[in-house]
């Protein structure tokens, strides 16, 4: 018996509007079926069904089976039961879905002493064994923590472990590696094959990586708007898809061709002469005090060049300082040493007055990993770049300008006069690019700004990118742990590790023969197929 089969799912809101239409799938125990697409492709209203997590006044259609019994006919109390015993959900964000003001050892034991009346020394025994399949180092000492004190990876591994307490056959996992570097993403992946291996569990893992997707599924369903595009055996599916959806998907996937790649447009753009150096950075170090940590060096004696027109990505670990690095530069923190210059011009110290912060913006500005805190809820996003071009590019008519900008990144007019609040994640971060490249500034520091895309709007936005290096000289330092997306759009890589450039060179040389051992984990950890996908084709 399948530990999951939906069968002709349809759901429709009160309005009318069809949000899933004919969806069908199955996950048997021991498997692990990727479930994968762009944001609004319905994937994660599909996972939640067989939790009977709906949205208010939804009707729908068609069946949805955990372990045989048809949940869009239980009440609210043989759901819970359904979620207790039966299937449990991973979600996206850990730190969402776990109360910052309790312990983790409250939030694992809460289900088990309130639903099914287990004694507090019988949930912390389950709780402590749970934290041990997950491969928490201290599970004792976690047990007492709070969310704050435990890292991104360790937090993920709390939210698995909850997910667990229930012994449940069926894990739902909703991107649930999306926010982690490569090295922690790849833990992450590990233990969930481990763990349904030894479980016999059955998995439904969505996610918009089909990278990421091939590194841990059996099986491939591909949706599209509601629907279901295609399905099959990962690997036939990547190595010859058959909708041009799924070969879209494939073809803007950075880590499916990590390696097959062209040098990017720096070695076939450059000129003979040496070009303008855009950004100067020597022997910068920072330093922060942390509470039972003492110092903790953040960035250590960093120094390099970035030639004008030029793209150098910076990798690394999260904690490693790259964040750090970025905010140094756009001047949002002062270097306790060196000295940082955007086309000559200083800009190691915090600007002074209201012309030297608008000097400083018309230098350098950054694009953020959240759009969302970065943009005023209130504005609707054509203010938004309009005040921008008003305030800092004179010349050009504003309203004008603004719409130009806003469309050349994808919006439609629609969207172009909505607030932030009403947009995707993708669509806000396409916002903050053009915010940041209507101040027409030299140096554009991106931080993680594409690391929550989906794979296509991932590769327009890179391909704006390019095309405005191309077109106005425009210099990027692209800070992210996706190798495969610095692999498509930087000319040097720099490499750091706990606050030091253990290595930089040209990227193409660099990903391919990595000299740093540092280096070669972090390429070892990009999530790709096994090796039989591209065999598959022929």
């Amino acid at each position: 018996m399948s530990l999951l089969s939906i069968k002709d799912l349809t759901l429709d809101l009160p309005t009318g509007t069809r949000l899933l239409d004919g969806v069908s799938l199955t996950v048997e125990p021991g498997r692990t079926v990727g479930l994968v697409g762009e944001s609004g492709s319905g994937k994660s209203l599909t996972a939640r069904t067989p939790l009977g997590l709906f949205p208010t006044g939804a009707r729908l259609g068609g069946s949805v089976l955990v372990q045989g019994k048809d949940v869009l006919g239980m009440d609210a109390a043989e759901l819970r039961g359904v979620r207790r015993r039966a299937a449990a959900m991973v979600f996206q964000d850990p730190r969402a879905g776990i109360n910052p003001v309790r312990t983790l050892g409250d939030h694992l034991t809460e289900s088990l002493r309130l639903g099914e009346g287990a004694t507090r020394a019988e949930a912390k025994a389950k709780a402590l064994e749970m934290m041990e399949a997950v491969r928490l180092p201290r599970p004792e000492k976690h047990f007492t923590q709070y969310p704050h004190e435990l890292s991104g990876g360790q937090l993920q591994r709390v939210m698995i472990a909850g997910a667990l307490m229930g012994d449940p056959q069926l894990l739902i996992c909703d991107e649930p590696t999306t926010a982690l570097d490569v090295t922690t993403q790849a833990e992450i992946v590990r233990l969930l094959s481990t763990l349904r291996d030894e479980r016999g569990m059955g998995m439904l893992f969505i996610t918009h990586d089909l990278g990421l997707a091939g590194a841990l599924c059996d099986d491939m369903v591909v949706m599209n708007k509601g629907r279901v595009e295609e399905r099959g055996d990962m690997r036939a599916v990547l190595a010859a898809p058959a909708a041009a959806y799924t070969q879209r998907l494939v073809a803007a996937t950075p880590s499916l061709q990590l390696m097959d790649v062209p040098d990017p447009l720096g070695t076939e753009t450059g000129t003979k002469s040496a070009p303008a150096v855009a950004l100067s950075v020597r022997g910068v170090s920072r330093s922060y005090q942390v509470r039972r940590l003492g110092t903790v060096r953040a960035v250590v004696d960093a120094s390099f060049e970035l030639p004008r027109g030029s793209a150098l990505g910076v990798v690394g670990e999260s904690g490693s300082g790259k964040s750090t690095l970025a905010r140094m530069i756009v001047g949002l923190e002062k270097p306790d040493s060196g000295t940082i210059r955007v086309s000559g011009k200083e800009l190691s110290g915090a600007p002074r007055g209201r012309e030297q912060r608008l000097e400083r913006a018309r230098s350098v500005q950054m694009v953020f990993q959240d759009p969302y805190l970065s943009l005023d809820p209130r504005i609707p996003v054509l203010q938004a770049v309009e005040d921008a071009v008003r305030l800092h590019a004179a010349g050009r008519t504003p309203r004008v300008a603004a719409r130009d900008l806003l469309e050349r990144v994808g919006l439609t007019p629609e969207q172009i006069q909505a607030r932030p609040r009403t947009l995707s994640g993708g669509q806000r971060q396409r916002v903050a690019l053009a915010r940041a490249i209507a101040v027409q500034p030299e140096l554009l520091v991106m931080d993680e700004a594409t690391s929550a895309l989906d794979v296509s709007v991932q590769a327009q936005v890179l391909e704006l990118v390019s095309e405005l290096r191309r077109e106005r000289g425009l210099t990027v330092l692209f800070i992210s742990h996706d190798l495969g997306v610095v692999r498509r759009v930087c000319d040097d890589t720099l490499v750091l590790c706990r606050g030091e450039i253990v290595e930089m060179g040209r990227t193409a040389e660099l990903l391919v023969h990595p000299q740093h051992p540092y280096t070669q984990l972090l390429l070892d950890s990009v999530p790709r197929p096994d090796a039989g996908w591209r065999a598959a084709a022929g």
